[in-house]
Formats: C-alpha cells, structure tokens, sequence
C-alpha cells in the first residue's frame, strides 16, 4: 500500500509529527509494517498546490510507476495540488484506493475513487461536505485549532460520520488518529 502525504503550508516539523505518529500507527495495527509505504510530497509553499510536481514526485519514487496504488493523505493547502496529482495519477493509467482531506475547507472534492474529509471543528465539517465528500468523514469534537488535527491527530478526539445517511448526529466517537487507521485497514484489504 502507497501512501503519500501531501502536506499544506506549514512548518515541517509539524508533517514529520504526523509522518511519524502514521508509522506508529502503523506499526501498532494489524496493517503489515512492510506493506505501508508512506512518501511525503517534500514541496514547500506554493508547490503544495502543483499537481504536476506531486505527480512527478510519485513517478520518480514508484518504481513500478501506475501499477502501484495510491492512498493520498493531504493537509489544508496540500488538497489543492493533491486533489489534482489524484486526477492526474488515474488519467495516466493508475490507481486511487483512497483520497483523505484533512482540513481542505473551500476545495471542491470529487472523484471516482472514496473521498473521506477530516475536519478540525464541525463548521469546517459541513461547509465543506457541501463541495463533495465521501462516505465515513470525520470532524473533532470538541473543536481544535487547524494545525493540531495534522501536528497530533492521536489526541484530537471527534465523531465519525457517515455523510450518506446524514451529516448530523455523529455515527461514533474516536480519535483522528482511530479513524485514519480504520480507513487504512479498510483500504489495505482491498
């Protein structure tokens, strides 16, 4: 399974922290540590928003290039670029298991491949679910600021919402870090 990070524009010690506390949710699951091969899209500033620079950052780190299936991670500004870099990979002949939008408030999602938002209040939650989301969605409650869903998604508790049934009343209650596992399991079985 390839995972790429796609970061917004931060410091990057604040993706290493989410780069990190991944790995160690990885490696304390049932998902094989071998199997998770997590790439983080190492462009800064404005580059966050280049599909074509996320595009050739996966075509020159995936050895077997469109054979290999993607899951995108991608953080506030890091949607936009990696939103596109998704469209892109699949025009090309390749695969999206999965796209994750942590906090991409304003960016239209749509695609065919599963799209889950994860948001840092519930405001953010709904305003974007209004331009495309996916099944299983998540929003912290209670809220927290923008930058700790990416810095430390292990301690921002929240609901898990099925958004075809309903936005509100949540499904389930867990951490951020709880539902991007559950979302990884799901998507290593298929």
């Amino acid at each position: 399974m390839n995972i790429i990070i796609c970061p917004g524009i931060h410091e990057p010690e604040l993706t290493e922290s989410f780069r990190v506390g991944l790995l160690d949710l990885v490696s304390h699951s049932a998902i094989a540590p071998n199997y998770a091969n997590i790439l983080v899209y190492p462009g800064k500033d404005v580059l966050v928003l280049s599909a074509l620079h996320i595009l050739q950052f996966l075509r020159d780190c995936l050895t077997d290039s469109f054979k290999s299936p993607i899951i995108f991670i991608s953080f506030s500004a890091g949607v936009v670029g990696a939103i596109g870099a998704a469209h892109l990979w699949q025009l090309l002949g390749g695969r999206v298991k999965a796209f994750i939008a942590i906090d991409g408030w304003g960016v239209p999602l749509q695609g065919n491949f599963p799209i889950h938002r994860m948001s840092h209040d519930y405001f953010t939650h709904w305003s974007s679910c209004l331009l495309g989301c996916g099944q299983n969605n998540f929003y912290a409650e209670p809220a927290v600021d923008h930058l700790s869903i990416w810095k430390s998604p292990q301690t921002v508790q929240g609901c898990w919402v099925d958004s075809s049934i309903e936005i509100i009343p949540p499904k389930g209650r867990l951490t951020a870090a709880e539902f991007l596992l559950m979302l990884l399991k799901r998507y290593e079985a298929n």
